[in-house]
């Protein structure tokens, strides 16, 4: 397994069925085998995954398809890190509980922040190929339908951001209370009390018997994984955060930094080389898809200054991000 695949579980078979979708024309659509859903849980590499996604939106043919998605949520569909989130006491528990396990659905990453008024859950994708659209908006609404599932109660989020929202704004205005927002990183925002609210299938049992297998499958991935990947999905996490240093990325491996410099080394890398490399990836990822600045990039990359960022991405790539830019369009 590695830390660059998605997970398609069998589920997902009956997900598509009660979408009115055919699963078989939507393994076509992919170029994916026929007997995919009858292998039990596979991964599938980014490109095949996003192409499985583009060919459920293309057979479903509606521009509205995550709205469809969270109205049928059910637990029996569940994939078992994501039940783990249900039979928790509250939100802030469950998402933290996803967060640690989130590898073992796809190499985005969870961030939760709880503040004293809000929890906000903010997603990161790897640099590269940008996710299908609803597949985004699909991740957010997905929060909103687990914490209505566990509290039986209808939670409205305070802000939910995405790069690019849907054209119908207002069917999914009517399905969370809130306009959506558009903001270069996707998150939802709660208010504390419903990030509190008890979630009425929690049970600490059930945890113990999920948790012990959820950690096998984390450490067999995370093995396979080279010490330079696991520093990159460090780094995808603390970039934005401005806390991007040696230290914080070793704490977060849990590991020495003079230990995480000597595996770096092993791997015949450094830490400076995993860092500069993710920087660049995700430069030329954010000027490509989506309008967003300079300083805004600077920011997401760690950068106090624009200007610094500037100076980086020259040497680099010998251009300047508004060259890149331009050549992209």
């Amino acid at each position: 397994m590695s830390i660059d695949t998605y997970a398609v579980d069998p589920a997902t078979r009956a997900i598509l069925l009660d979408l009115g979708v055919d699963p078989n024309n939507v393994l076509r659509r992919a170029g994916l085998p026929a007997d995919l859903f009858a292998r039990g849980p596979v991964r599938l590499p980014q490109d095949e995954f996003f192409a499985f996604w583009h060919a459920i939106e293309d057979e479903a043919d509606d521009p509205n398809l995550p709205l469809r998605l969270a109205e049928i949520f059910s637990a029996e569909v569940f994939e078992p890190a994501l039940f783990a989130a249900l039979v928790s006491p509250n939100l802030n528990v469950g998402a933290r509980r996803v967060a640690k396990y989130k590898k073992l659905i796809g190499p985005m990453t969870l961030e939760v922040d709880v503040a004293a008024d809000a929890t906000t859950l903010s997603f990161h994708w790897p640099g590269g190929p940008t996710p299908p659209a609803t597949m985004v908006v699909g991740e957010l609404l997905f929060w909103v339908a687990l914490v209505r599932t566990g509290t039986r109660h209808r939670v409205e989020p305070l802000r939910v951001v995405v790069p690019e929202p849907p054209s119908d704004r207002e069917a999914y205005r009517g399905y969370l209370g809130v306009v959506i927002e558009q903001r270069p990183l996707p998150s939802v925002t709660f208010a504390a009390g419903d990030a509190a609210r008890p979630f009425l299938m929690a049970n600490d049992g059930m945890w113990e018997v999920f948790e012990p297998s959820l950690r096998k499958r984390l450490s067999e991935i995370e093995d396979d994984d080279t010490h330079a990947e696991r520093v990159k999905a460090a780094l995808l996490e603390l970039l934005p955060t401005g806390e991007a240093s040696r230290e914080a990325v070793a704490s977060r491996l849990a590991v020495s930094t003079r230990t995480l410099q000597r595996r770096l080394n092993e791997e015949g890398t450094s830490f400076q080389a995993v860092l500069t490399a993710t920087r660049e990836s995700l430069a030329r990822h954010y000027l490509v898809n989506g309008g967003l600045s300079a300083g805004e990039i600077a920011f997401l990359l760690g950068y106090e200054e624009a200007s610094s960022f500037y100076r980086a991405f020259h040497s680099w790539t010998g251009q300047t991000p508004e060259r890149v830019r331009a050549e992209a369009r």
